[in-house]
């Protein structure tokens, strides 16, 4: 069973920084292609970043140039920093495990940019 939990998230001014945490299993980290959603209610959901085990990455569009995603072996987390951030991204951040067809979801933590 794959567990993902998700910490870091809050309140933040708008043009501040977050980073964002995903713990997992290292078994995880070494096979699954991990990534960051996120989800406005009655909105869908949204692509932030993936990256894959052998540190390739995808950002969505918004993303590119002021969110990084990372892969921390040290601590078995995948890591978002979020730079620069925007009232339009408050949103609940979920962190992803793919596997194929098989997906994995963290319950998510909130983000709130709130000057």
């Amino acid at each position: 069973q794959v567990q993902l939990v998700e910490s870091g998230g809050g309140l933040v001014q708008p043009g501040g920084s977050l980073r964002l945490s995903c713990t997992t299993s290292l078994d995880v980290l070494n096979i699954y292609v991990l990534g960051w959603y996120r989800q406005a209610p009655g909105k869908q959901r949204e692509l932030v970043a993936t990256i894959k085990s052998g540190g390739s990455t995808k950002y969505g569009d918004s993303a590119k140039g002021r969110f990084a995603i990372y892969i921390d072996k040290s601590n078995k987390a995948v890591l978002l920093q979020m730079n620069n951030l925007e009232p339009e991204e408050t949103d609940i951040y979920s962190c992803s495990a793919d596997r194929g067809m098989e997906r994995n979801w963290g319950r998510g933590t909130q983000v709130t940019v709130s000057s």
